[in-house]
């Protein structure tokens, strides 16, 4: 199991990317939570096999409903309290 803090910036706020991150995840078997930051950027936190999170942010960047211009990926503790969910903050 491995865990990514993201940060996705962009035109990422109202356009429904925090459930199109977690409908996603929970198709590739990632737990963790999304949530806006006053700052207009999105956080997530994912938490899977390698393989699964390096697809989730592939679609993140390439086919979500917002603009993404950048997302910056920075790995991080695991934490149980995130294990077999996925959550909208």
């Amino acid at each position: 199991m491995r865990a990514v803090l993201l940060l996705i910036d962009g035109k990422v706020q109202g356009v429904g990317m925090r459930y199109f991150i977690k409908r996603n995840a929970l198709k590739l078997n990632v737990s963790g939570y999304a949530k806006n930051l006053s700052n207009g950027k999105v956080e997530a936190l994912l938490i899977g096999e390698k393989e699964n999170l390096d697809k989730l942010i592939y679609i993140i960047k390439n086919d979500s409903p917002g603009l993404v211009k950048s997302i910056s990926v920075n790995e991080t503790n695991f934490s149980t309290q995130w294990e077999g969910k996925f959550e909208i903050l």
